[in-house]
């Protein structure tokens, strides 16, 4: 691994050292040996006190490595990639599921059987991937439209391989089959009668039922099996098949769920670890980037977050190092790398918030919230983005002493309302929902091109807020403004540039966002600026009502050295607060 980092060119200290190591006066040297000017600001705010501190940072960096790909965590079993495959067909929408040919049915219904007869030692199919995949197939079989629903070539390739499926498979692999004892015919009498094993597993099987139909649950039903099935791997009474709990959250992704199972998933762990600690600050942006990272083009919200907290926008991240499907960077990778703790407690993050040296957070999802973290192994296993993925992006981990805000990230037709319906229930005084690059938040400066597919464009926000003027409450009734826009770049002044490429990499990444906040100007630099003013300008923050003077502060904060120098104070202050604690 040392070997590895060597190669690159931060000469084998973090990238956080690399960009405050005292250096000629008015320069910092960033990966490649560029110099950047700002003035010495960094070296004037204790730079050489804090690098005194900082031998186990540049360690840490050292053992972290600089691909996304690599921050899988170790020890966890991968999946059967021939039935993996198939997943990414099957288990998707009633108009985006692609049903399998006859040969690719075939084999991987050969897969399943010589895997549950013990053949296949290296990859077997796991009981997740069942549950999945089967699920997939019967709700194709009772509610997709017909261009969905089974091919041909499927129907073929199951009518030979489940007599002998049906002799091999578990019990509760069989119900997801065919639970009403409909679809295999006189080959299938197991789905019937399975009623699961122990009070959890029973009441998983009475909402797979529902969810194997084509139907919706409650609220409360939702609520109750989450509760009841999560964490997994938890020695208890409540332990469930993995592939009851595979089949139920790939089941409700493709029925699309609705607004009320939606509320069920972003609610259900609110308690977990009691009353979230309100942090003393006058503003708090709680930002919902997708869990599974950026795999192409930069990722611009640490940066931001440091640009926001420089006048008072205090910023509060939240995900996990790594996540599937899509396995990118996160902001997790890009701190740990840099050598910052990150595995703070909701408490020692509030901590973080209120430090007028930092002034933002991120928290990850194992000390946030223990029981959805759990099931990162189990998502993988499933290929599809659960409902999960959705929910996950509007958490209140901390709450404020004033003015809250959400911002989230979306990509598929049809989220954007739910999400902000979400955002509403959380009682936050603004919302925005941003389809950015790659479903993420950020937004590009490069202009769009007239032959761009349709659809909702990239830089597309809407959202609600809150006048200042205003008193809020929960219970006050304000009606909230809403507001839908797509940012033009061009119009604000913006030159119109290719959105730099990150590629997995997570050295990369640091490097253009380290090198913008020292004041490089270029593509990612106007990147950060454009979504710190965009944020606090739509949000309704006090200060950026006028585009102009929101763009012109973002500048200010990153020009000044004032960004950067937060950035750095919080790798520092992250071990601080966990050592005092």
């Amino acid at each position: 691994m040392n070997s590895l980092l060597q190669q690159h060119r931060w000469g084998g200290v973090s990238p956080a050292a690399a960009a405050v190591r005292r250096r000629p006066p008015g320069a910092v040297v960033l990966g490649g040996g560029r110099r950047c000017r700002w003035g010495g600001v960094v070296a004037a705010a204790g730079a050489g006190e804090w690098m005194e501190e900082a031998a186990v940072l540049e360690e840490g960096a050292r053992r972290n490595p600089a691909v996304s790909d690599s921050y899988r965590p170790e020890g966890m079993a991968r999946p059967n990639g021939t039935v993996l495959e198939a997943q990414g067909r099957v288990c998707t929408g009633p108009e985006q599921t692609r049903p399998l040919g006859e040969e690719q049915a075939m084999r991987v219904l050969d897969t399943i059987l010589r895997s549950a007869m013990g053949e296949l030692k290296d990859e077997p199919v796991s009981s997740a991937q069942l549950g999945a995949f089967f699920a997939g197939m019967t709700i194709r079989a009772n509610s997709f439209p017909e261009a969905t629903q089974w091919s041909e070539g499927e129907r073929r390739a199951m009518s030979l391989f489940w007599p002998r499926l049906v002799h091999v498979l578990p019990p509760e692999v069989k119900f997801i089959a065919d639970p009403e004892g409909t679809i295999m015919g006189a080959n299938c009498l197991t789905g019937p009668r399975y009623i699961g094993e122990g009070t959890a597993e029973m009441r998983l099987v009475g909402a797979l039922r529902e969810v194997l139909a084509g139907g919706h649950l409650g609220y409360e039903e939702v609520q109750c099996v989450l509760k009841d099935v999560l964490p997994v791997g938890s020695v208890s009474a409540n332990s469930v098949s993995e592939a009851l709990l595979a089949a139920f959250l790939i089941g409700q992704r493709m029925n699309r769920e609705n607004d009320r199972e939606l509320k069920g998933y972003c609610l259900a762990f609110d308690d977990e670890l009691g009353p979230p600690p309100i942090a003393d600050v006058d503003s708090l942006t709680h930002y919902g980037e997708p869990y599974d990272g950026n795999t192409r083009f930069f990722r611009s919200t640490l940066f931001v977050a440091a640009v926001r907290a420089c006048y008072g926008e205090s910023c509060l991240l939240h995900g996990v190092e790594w996540m599937p499907p899509k396995g990118g960077i996160t902001e997790g990778q890009m701190l740990k790398f840099m050598g910052a703790n990150t595995h703070l407690s909701p408490t020692q993050a509030k901590t973080l918030l209120e430090d007028e040296s930092a002034g933002f957070a991120y928290l990850n999802l194992q000390e946030a919230c223990p029981s959805l973290y759990s099931i990162i192994g189990l998502r993988e296993h499933i290929k599809k983005r659960p409902p999960l993925a959705t929910s996950e992006k509007v958490q209140q981990f901390v709450r404020a002493r004033g003015r809250e805000s959400m911002v989230a990230g979306f990509y598929h037709v049809g989220y954007e309302d739910p999400m902000l319906m979400l955002m509403r229930r959380r009682t936050v005084h603004a919302g925005l929902v941003v389809k950015g690059e790659e479903g993420a938040l950020s937004l590009t400066t490069k202009e769009r091109s007239a032959h761009a597919s349709k659809g909702i464009p990239v830089n597309h926000c809407s959202g609600f807020r809150t006048p200042n003027s205003v008193h809020f409450s929960e219970t006050d009734g304000i009606s909230r403004e809403s507001f839908r826009v797509a940012v033009n770049a061009q119009e604000l002044g913006f030159k119109s540039t290719e959105t730099p490429r990150t590629d997995r990499s997570v050295l990369k990444n640091l490097e253009l966002g380290l090198a913008a906040l020292s004041g490089e100007k270029g593509p990612a630099y106007d990147r950060i600026v454009l979504n710190a003013a965009m944020v606090d300008h739509l949000l309704g923050c006090n200060g950026a009502e006028d585009i102009n003077s929101a763009l012109g502060r973002a500048r200010e904060a990153i020009d000044s050295g004032n960004a950067l120098r937060r950035l750095m104070n919080y790798i520092k202050i992250s071990h601080k607060v966990s050592n005092s604690s």
